[in-house]
């Protein structure tokens, strides 16, 4: 079925039934009809499109890679694509053939004598790894096939090794057996944890051809190891990456896997001391000539607490050293690029990068490539772009993600085989038991097309809910036993007094009764009076939720009723209780439990953890999406913009034989929830990578996700920390304090911290125009609020390597600082364009990359040029009063466009076209600025409006001001204009106009 030029559908069932009903994840396949042609040829069946060929070889059986493949077409590729052809995995492990110069999965190899399938430690490739327990003869066989030549090879093991069944942590031996004779002994050294991996080299002869391998715990072995993968090394040439862990490594240097976003099985750290080095060998050079030396690495805050440029020597075919020169990345989970001429001999040559005397050193180094000067950089970053992640909780730093549907290889596979059937609006049904193999997928063929991917996403699974327009404001939470009358008479007076507003209080577990944990009933001795608390809180303007875990107590006064609508709940001891939400029965009761908090005036839930042990048990539904969809779903019955506000993807729980992560996974997610990202540690890289993670969550059409803002586990943060988490969250989709019993209020701290914190929760609430209409863009293209850079410009490396940096919207870059100091710096990338500075007013011409240095009342953020900034005027809540006048700061030097979104912000009434969209323009070669009449109407709509326009990057004051070709007096305040010289800014503010007039505002030179 092809869907869009894009994105086509294959479908095999050997029982000749083919499933027409949507599923829970995909559930629109009516796309508009697309221009597309099919023919058979030699026994082929061909699909052509304008961007793919999809060829698959007819009654040859189930989807397999040597049966279907695609090739894109008229696409841009990553620059290392050896060509468009592509073979799609569909999970079928048994079916991969293990390949010379690739990764083999020991799960899928020939496994005897004991050695069984894991899926039990984190961090390992494919679907799992294999685990022998000590037991003699356990043994994993390979067979490697297509060895080019008969010859001596390098074997790489990723293995991990921990305390054992024994009990004991150390080096564990193994035996290779090469083609059925055992060759040598392999030793493991130890590793971290089970959950980190290490890397070990062994030569083996091979011939040509095919091969076995095989990993045997023999007699005199010590054993108790899992294995990974089994590689082939390909031998380093000119034009190919050379992996770092697959080098010779001496004098300390060490392989290391405890930081993102390498390529291979990991990076060379351990430039420590001098003498630590890193020699590679290129092999079979043609001729002497020039070459280019690219080398992947990571410069940040290193042991000695700096962070800046570091060195290290480079020695070619041991030449006289000289010094390389490495530029500070982002953090250290964020890789750059460092270029340097180089010249080769005939034959092979050797490269060392070392440690020498007077080098700083202290940098990681992934991987190096050799490429003649005419020939393009190899593609040294990870293909696939990143995706999602369950929850962060307890992490400090960056940790890998699961694969979004964004990849720089152009494509992407959504495997929806499993996933329970979506034949009702009402409830699910498992798909039915089939004889004989059946297979379900989506193939995205995008190229760069990027943005176009998610749109096709959006169409098939669903886009993100409009959340109601006061979740763009400020939400506080915390952890702490709070009364009725503290935030009655403490924590509002002050935010008020403060001037900063407040829009959406949550509520932490302690509300509950008979126990503060999974009580369904309300603690008299913190809310003596609940319907009258909430009677309060709606009159200040303030939204509601109660914190939520999945379980009741058999003494709960709640739990007769509860127990008997649910048909009978299980026991998991302790007098404990949970549901199975896909019971129908069952949600029901758990529902039903929410419901008379509903009536009091909670506005909505924030179910925590997920699940206590609460669980679905239809198959092809995941816990998380199934019960963020019943939370939704709930809402909106009640006629209220319905989300879920939870954890996402159902890392806990799954149901594909521990494949979560390829067959359940996020596609219905992003339908209805904001995901909370856990219980986070107070580390400044943990800040960092959060600025990093919303953009990857957006690859998978997650547009809401909220951080705990200064991190949960922290108690009183230092002012640069408190302040820069301020300063991230004021530019993300949700911004919400949080803390286990910690300081995040802006008068925690002293005026340094207060100050700004307070001044950027201003900012944020005044920002609610501009955030407002990305989630209405979210909602109606899929397009995320904030957006990796290389959406909007895939061409461009740096797009991909300021992983940091991102888009909010199509206008606004952001560059979170993620350093200590109360005046601080962060690298920037600037895409072509020019770049104003929100803080500053300095303006940036790129694409070029600056240092740029703010102390704690600024922000690097940046609008371009061309770029319409709407806001409004200070208010307590969101819904205290419209946002009139509106502010619109019109950022000169370029062509540029708006289109305002407007609704009752609450209610279900944009669904039925009761919205106005206005639309704003700015004309650099008129100086002109049209702001359209409203299109559309809904309740509440104010007729009247007026405008206060900033025209920023002026360099000269008009002769005059024209509004819809009436002059406009000069007035230093009020209706009139004037301009500041220093600032090169135009005020204009125009009287009430009716909304439904358009205007023509014009700078005359």
């Amino acid at each position: 079925m092809v869907l869009t030029p894009r994105l086509v559908r294959a479908e095999y069932a050997e029982d000749g039934k083919f499933q027409d009903a949507t599923t829970f994840n995909i559930i629109n396949r009516s796309f508009p009809a697309v221009a597309y042609t099919t023919r058979v040829i030699n026994g082929w069946r061909e699909i052509q499109t304008a961007d793919l060929l999809m060829r698959y070889k007819e009654n040859s059986g189930v989807f397999s890679p040597t049966n279907l493949t695609v090739h894109l077409q008229g696409q841009s590729l990553s620059p290392s694509a050896q060509s468009s052809q592509i073979i799609p995995d569909w999970g079928l492990a048994a079916m991969m053939p293990c390949m010379f110069a690739q990764a083999c999965e020991a799960e899928n190899a020939t496994l005897s004598g004991g050695e069984m399938i894991r899926s039990d430690h984190k961090n390992a490739g494919g679907t799992g790894f294999v685990a022998d327990f000590g037991v003699r003869g356990a043994t994993t066989t390979w067979t490697l096939h297509d060895v080019p030549v008969s010859g001596n090879e390098m074997l790489a093991i990723h293995y991990a090794n921990s305390t054992g069944g024994d009990g004991q942590t150390t080096a564990r031996t193994l035996s290779l057996y090469v083609n059925g004779s055992k060759t040598g002994t392999i030793t493991l050294p130890t590793t971290a944890n089970w959950d980190t991996w290490g890397t070990v080299q062994s030569t083996a002869r091979l011939q040509a051809g095919d091969n076995t391998v095989a990993l045997v715990c023999d007699t005199g072995d010590s054993c108790n190891v899992n294995i990974d993968t089994l590689t082939i090394l390909e031998t380093c040439v000119l034009g190919q990456i050379c992996q770092g862990e697959n080098a010779t490594l001496t004098g300390g240097t060490t392989v290391a896997a405890d930081h993102p976003g390498f390529i291979g099985t990991g990076f060379v750290a351990g430039y420590e001391q001098t003498g630590a080095t890193t020699n590679w060998t290129i092999h079979n050079v043609s001729q002497e000539s020039d070459a280019v030396l690219s080398i992947r690495y990571a410069d940040f805050l290193a042991s000695d607490s700096q962070i800046t440029s570091r060195t290290l020597s480079l020695s070619v075919n041991g030449g006289q050293p000289n010094t390389v020169t490495f530029a500070p990345t982002m953090s250290w989970d964020s890789w750059n690029t460092f270029t340097q001429k180089i010249h080769l001999k005939a034959g092979d040559n050797t490269i060392a990068l070392s440690c020498g005397s007077g080098n700083s050193c202290r940098v990681n180094i992934d991987a190096i490539a050799v490429t003649s000067p005419t020939a393009p950089l190899p593609l040294m970053t990870p293909a696939n772009l990143g995706g999602w992640e369950r929850s962060l909780d307890q992490q400090s730093d960056a940790s890998p993600l699961n694969n979004g549907l964004l990849s720089r290889d152009g494509w992407y596979l959504l495997d929806d085989s499993q996933t329970a059937l979506w034949n009702t609006k009402d409830w699910p049904t498992s798909r039915p038991v089939r004889q004989g193999a059946y297979q379900d997928g989506y193939f995205f063929g995008y190229g760069h097309q990027y943005e176009a991917a998610l749109k096709d996403l959006a169409q098939l699974t669903g886009t993100s809910p409009l959340l109601p327009r006061w979740a763009f404001g400020n939400w506080y939470s915390r952890y702490f036993a709070y009364k009725d009358t503290d935030y009655e008479q403490t924590l509002l007076p002050k935010f008020r007094s403060e001037h900063v507003p407040l829009d959406a209080l949550v509520i932490d577990t302690d509300w509950k009764s008979p126990t503060q944990w999974n009580g369904w009933n309300w603690n008299a001795s913190l809310f003596p009076d609940p319907q009258a608390f909430l009677n309060w809180a709606n009159t200040q303007g303030l939204h509601v939720t109660l914190n939520i875990h999945s379980s009741i107590q058999g003494d709960d006064p709640q739990f007769a009723s509860t127990n008997q609508t649910a048909g009978g709940l299980t026991s998991t001891g302790n007098n404990t209780y949970v549901w199975d939400w896909s019971n129908q029965a069952q949600a029901t009761s758990y529902m039903n439990l929410h419901h008379p908090f509903d009536k009091q005036g909670v506005r909505f839930w924030w179910l925590d953890w997920c699940c206590d042990a609460s669980q679905v048990s239809m198959a092809g539904l995941n816990p998380d999406g199934w019960i963020n969809y019943l939370y939704a779903k709930d809402a909106t019955d009640q006629g209220l913009r319905g989300f879920a506000f939870s954890r996402m993807g159902s890392g806990y729980h799954n149901y594909a034989n521990d494949s979560y992560t390829v067959l359940s996974g996020p596609w219905s997610n992003h339908r209805t929830t904001i995901q909370f990202t856990g219980d986070t540690q107070p580390t400044w890289q943990m800040l960092s990578f959060e600025s990093a993670f919303t953009q990857k969550e957006g690859n998978v059409g997650q547009t809401y996700v909220t951080h705990d803002i200064g991190s949960f586990a922290g108690k009183h943060l230092s002012d640069d920390m408190y302040v820069r988490w301020v300063q991230l969250g004021t530019f993300q989709p949700i911004f919400r304090l949080h803390s286990d019993h910690g300081d995040r209020l802006p008068w925690d701290y002293d005026d340094a911290a207060r100050l700004p914190a307070e001044q950027f929760m201003q900012l944020r609430e005044a920002l609610i125009p501009y955030l407002y209409t990305l989630s209405w863009q979210a909602y109606s293209s899929g397009l995320p609020m904030v957006r990796g850079l290389y959406l909007t410009y895939p061409e461009a490396p740096e797009a991909y390597a300021f992983d940091r940096e991102y888009m909010l919207g199509d206008q606004m870059l952001v560059a979170p600082i993620t350093t200590p100091g109360s005046t601080a710096s962060t690298s920037v990338w600037f895409p072509p364009g020019t770049w104003t500075d929100v803080f500053t007013g300095k303006t940036y011409t790129g694409p070029i990359v600056q240092t740029i240095t703010a102390d704690l009342t600024k922000m690097p953020v940046f609008i371009k040029a061309g770029g319409i900034l709407p806001s409004q005027p200070a208010m307590d809540y969101a819904t205290q009063k419209s946002a009139n006048p509106l502010t619109l700061d019109v950022f000169t030097g370029a062509d540029g466009s708006f289109t305002l979104y407007e609704d009752s912000g609450e209610g279900l009434d944009y669904q039925h076209n009761n919205y106005a969209l206005t639309p704003i323009s700015y004309s650099q070669g008129q100086a002109t600025v049209q702001i359209g009449a409203a299109q559309g109407h809904y309740a509440q709509q104010p007729t009247q409006r007026q405008y206060a326009l900033n025209l920023i990057n002026v360099k000269a004051a008009p002769s005059s001001v024209t509004v819809n070709g009436q002059t406009l007096k000069q007035a230093s305040s009020g209706v009139g204009w004037n301009y500041d010289a220093n600032a090169q800014m135009v005020h204009v503010t125009v009287d009430q106009q009716s909304a439904q007039a358009a205007l023509v505002i014009k700078l005359n030179s």
